[in-house]
This record gives C-alpha cells, sequence and structure tokens, in this order.
C-alpha cells in the first residue's frame, strides 16, 4: 500500500519508486559543516573524510562486524548470557524456579533492536540506492534462514550461514547457459545438451532451487545446522584418533 501510494498520488513529494531526489537547492546543513560542496548528484557518504563506499566500505564494515561479534561473544559468555540460554531452553521452567524472566527478554530485544538498527546504517552508508526488492518478504525470511542454516543457538552459526547464502547467490545466480556449455564442453554435445538441460533450472535465476535442496538436506540431516556438522565431524575425528 505505501508502495501505490509513493509510486501515485504522492509521485510529486517521493519522485515515485526511485525516492526522495537530492538537487543543488536543498540545504544540506551537514555537508555545508563538513566542507562538502553540494552537488546535484547522490553525495558520497563519508565518516569524518573517509569515503564509506566500494572496498573503504567494506572494511568499515569488516571492522564493525568483527567489534560486535565480539560484544555479543562477551555477552553470550557472561551471567546475563547464561540467563537467555536458560529463558531459550526453556522458560516455563525458569519461572516456576522464582526467575524473572521479562527484563531480560526486554533486555534481548532491546539489544538485537541495537545491532538490526547499525545493520540498517551500515547498509544505507554503504548503498545508498533502495529499491522496492528490499520491502519484500523474501527480505527478512533470508535472515531468518542464513539462522537455521549455520545454527541455532550459536554465535558463528549465522555468519557462516550468511556467507553460504551469499556465496550461493553470487556465484550460482551468475551460471548462465554459456557458461554451462563451457564447463561441459569435454563431454559428447548429446550429453553435453542433457547436462545442461538438468543443471540449468538450478542455477542463474534459478539458484533458489539449489539453496532450497540444501536447506532442505541440512534440516533433514543437520537440524543444528552447518556448526552441529562440523561438531559432528570433530567429535567422529576425535574417537578416531584416540582408539
Amino acid at each position: 500500500m505505501s508502495y501505490n501510494l509513493a509510486y501515485s498520488v504522492l509521485t510529486p513529494i517521493t519522485n515515485g519508486e526511485t525516492g526522495l531526489q537530492l538537487s543543488l537547492y536543498d540545504p544540506r546543513h551537514i555537508d555545508r559543516a563538513f566542507g562538502i560542496a553540494a552537488t546535484e548528484s547522490i553525495p558520497i557518504t563519508n565518516l569524518f573524510g573517509m569515503k564509506l563506499s566500494g572496498y573503504p566500505g567494506f572494511y568499515f564494515c569488516a571492522a564493525m562486524l568483527i567489534l560486535c561479534f565480539w560484544i555479543s561473544l562477551r555477552i553470550f559468555r557472561s551471567p546475563f548470557g547464561m540467563a537467555l540460554r536458560g529463558i531459550k531452553s526453556n522458560q516455563s521452567r525458569m519461572k516456576y524456579t522464582g526467575f524473572n524472566t521479562r527484563p531480560y527478554l526486554l533486555a534481548a530485544f532491546v539489544i538485537s533492536g541495537m545491532y538490526a538498527g547499525l545493520a540498517g546504517g551500515l547498509m544505507a552508508v554503504t548503498d545508498p540506492l533502495a529499491g522496492a526488492e528490499r520491502m519484500q518478504w523474501t527480505a527478512s525470511g533470508e535472515v531468518v534462514l542464513m539462522t537455521i542454516l549455520g545454527g541455532l543457538g550459536t554465535l558463528i552459526g549465522p555468519v557462516i550461514g550468511a556467507g553460504v547464502i551469499k556465496y550461493f547467490e553470487n556465484i550460482f545466480s551468475s551460471i548462465g547457459e554459456n557458461r554451462l556449455h563451457e564447463i561441459f564442453s569435454g563431454l559428447p554435445e548429446a550429453i553435453q545438451a542433457i547436462m545442461v538441460k538438468i543443471v540449468g533450472p538450478f542455477v542463474g535465476e534459478g539458484w533458489h532451487l539449489t539453496l532450497g535442496l540444501v536447506f532442505m538436506l541440512i534440516v533433514i540431516f543437520l537440524p543444528g545446522g552447518l556448526i552441529s556438522g562440523a561438531r559432528l565431524i570433530a567429535s567422529k575425528l576425535k574417537s578416531k584418533n584416540s582408539s
């Protein structure tokens, strides 16, 4: 509804689906305070003069990721984090022992909101173009998928899940029919055509099918996610070496 309003009756105000456009006559008080000249194009985001687009923005986000992960790790290993893990395991049992879980749940909600706000702010400064696809439900579902894929109840799990999903998105989605013919070029033409026809729906625009299959296999065989699988392999190797 908001998108339709912005694209119809409110177009003179919102400039349609392109969002609010900047012009030379906009009062950019913050830019003037830092001595940045106003232009008719979208200004380049910066932090105290450091450009946040391209590789500098990537390294800045990487540094923020490491810092936030360290803070999360300290929270996870603190008594507060142990209480949250107990609430996650069995909130009713915690209540029966006389433990008031409401303040902890509220604090966890505030902390998660702070992390989400920081992530949204970093996305805004590194990629100032916001398309309508970011309003789709898949944008929120992707975050849940990353968490389940990596491993619920862990800190490193969602990071690994995000890396796996983004790998499929950037690598598998870039494989087209011509690339498939190059991959199977060593096969006879008849078999090459069959392989391209079989693999074609799972790459390119259909990379979501590959991701869905991977997600199904992990949910069926590794309910704890990739972290659970890594721990299982490590325990088997450890028992094999000890024997």
